[in-house]
C-alpha cells in the first residue's frame, strides 16, 4: 500500500480525536479521544518507517514509546477522574471547578 494511504487514514483519526477532545463534556470520553489521537500518531509513525528504510526500526521503538507514555497517562488520568467522581459526583468538566470553593 501507498504511504499516502497511511497519513490519510491517521489524519483522519487524529481529526476525529481532536473533535472528540474539543466537543465531547465527559472526562472519560476526553480521555478516549487523548488515545485516539495518540493512536494516529503511532500508525503514521510506523507506516513512515516502514516505508523509509526496512532494516531500520526507529518507528517502531518511537511507537512502543508513545504506547508506553499512554499507558502511564491513562493511568494516572483514570485516578484523577475517579477521585474527582467521588468528590463531586461529576465528570462533566463544564461542572468540575476544582479551583473554586
Amino acid at each position: 500500500m501507498p504511504l499516502e494511504a497511511f497519513q490519510v487514514l491517521s489524519a483522519a483519526l487524529f481529526c476525529i480525536g481532536l473533535y472528540g477532545v474539543l466537543a465531547r463534556r465527559s472526562a472519560v470520553l476526553i480521555l478516549m479521544s487523548i488515545e485516539l489521537m495518540l493512536n494516529a500518531v503511532n500508525i503514521n509513525l510506523i507506516a513512515a518507517a516502514a516505508h523509509m528504510d526496512q532494516t531500520a526500526f526507529t518507528g517502531q521503538i518511537i511507537a512502543i514509546f508513545v504506547i508506553t507514555v499512554a499507558a502511564a497517562e491513562v493511568g494516572l488520568a483514570l485516578a484523577i477522574i475517579l477521585r474527582i467522581f467521588r468528590n463531586r459526583s461529576t465528570v462533566n468538566v463544564d461542572e468540575v471547578d476544582l479551583m473554586k470553593w
